[in-house]
């Protein structure tokens, strides 16, 4: 096991302008940990996972495992074992042949072998399945297998790239829950890349959010979901998203149709100190509701309803200066609004309103 560090990391692309796939990548793995790089499509996070892995040159600075500096160390020399989206399992050979075909490559004693597969099988529920051959399995076993592969090789870091992406919705569930259990299990540094914001939160102890290859923010799941330091990192992490508008501020707070959120005079002065007279307005579904009888609250036309059972969320159109916007609210599943009604919306509790400024995206920290 050993801890690693992205120093001032960067993957630069040749072209007019160069692209800057990694950006001065700054990010710190604790022995042990389990790491989620996330973020949309390009962001960057795949590239820094194979920097690490010595997949991808690192054109500046540095990346470090164990303290010891690899940032010219070829793979094999980096003491890592990679899970990658696709299964890459050798089809003639059998799940035991593939588990412990790395360990042969070394050299290992076939008893050894024998005795560190049937381990690994045993964590992954892999025993009966040791004779078969890749094409007689499930994606979820190939996924174990491919898994049991990485783990007989004892390394210091696993490096896991989307290995999810290829099974259905309720596989994927199971799956993720076996995998972080099974770090716990082996407390191996882990990182971990996906695009998936429900699988990073489910499953990393830190999450750290790429965009254009720019480190946004890396924290604990209940943190980045709790105090996002930007606009961007607010309406990537929760499902449904965060409800982020643009609205502008009055001397009691922010302006919404038919309703003002009143703010803190910390958070007034703040905008006011940087020059704002208005504001990204952020607030999560749940910390909207439906208002009643003549309480104020903005006029929301109903557009679409997913019910959930125990919650449903609300789609409609709310008119702020003028123009349509998109609100999402959670409301007891029992009883949802019906397509096409109009309601009333409020704040359920103003202290769990986000603001951001609306050129930056930087929070308003206050």
């Amino acid at each position: 096991m050993a801890e690693v560090a992205y120093v001032s990391a960067s993957r630069v692309f040749a072209g007019n302008p160069p692209v800057r796939a990694v950006d001065q990548l700054e990010l710190d793995v604790a022995d042990g940990e389990f790491l989620v790089l996330v973020g949309p499509s390009g962001s960057g996070k795949s590239t820094a996972l194979r920097m690490l892995a010595g997949l991808e040159d690192v054109d500046e600075g540095a990346i470090q495992i164990g303290g010891k500096d690899v940032t010219n160390v070829p793979p094999k020399g980096r003491d890592i074992a990679m899970v990658f989206q696709s299964y890459a399992l050798y089809p003639h050979m059998t799940v035991a042949e593939n588990m412990g075909f790395a360990l042969k490559l070394r050299g290992t004693p076939k008893q050894e072998i024998k005795d560190k597969v049937a381990e690994a099988a045993k964590m992954l529920d892999l025993t009966k399945y040791l004779d078969r051959k890749p094409k007689a399995l499930s994606g979820g076993q190939r996924q174990r297998v491919a898994m049991g592969r990485a783990i007989v090789r004892e390394p210091s870091v696993f490096l896991m790239d989307e290995p999810l992406s290829n099974l259905d919705a309720k596989l994927r569930v199971e799956t993720r829950a076996n995998i972080a259990a099974l770090q716990q299990r082996l407390g191996t540094t882990t990182i971990y890349v996906t695009h998936d914001q429900v699988e990073a939160m489910t499953m990393g102890d830190r999450v750290a959010v790429l965009k254009d290859g720019l480190l946004q923010q890396c924290a604990s799941p209940r943190e980045l979901y709790d105090r996002p330091a930007n606009a961007f990192v607010a309406g990537f992490i929760g499902s449904p998203a965060m409800n982020l508008k643009t609205v502008p501020l009055t001397a009691e707070g922010a302006q919404l149709d038919g309703l003002t959120v009143p703010l803190t005079r910390a958070a007034l002065d703040k905008a006011s100190s940087e020059g704002l007279k208005e504001v990204t307005f952020g607030v999560r579904p749940e910390t909207l509701r439906l208002a009643s009888g003549d309480e104020p609250g903005m006029d929301l036309t109903v557009e679409l309803v997913e019910e959930l059972g125990a919650d449903a969320y609300v789609y409609g159109s709310v008119r702020i200066g003028g123009q349509p916007e998109r609100f999402i609210v959670r409301v007891d599943g029992r009883t949802p609004p019906a397509f096409g009604q109009n309601v009333k919306v409020a704040v359920r509790d103003t202290s769990e309103v986000h603001l951001f400024n609306p050129e930056s995206g930087a929070r308003l920290d206050v």
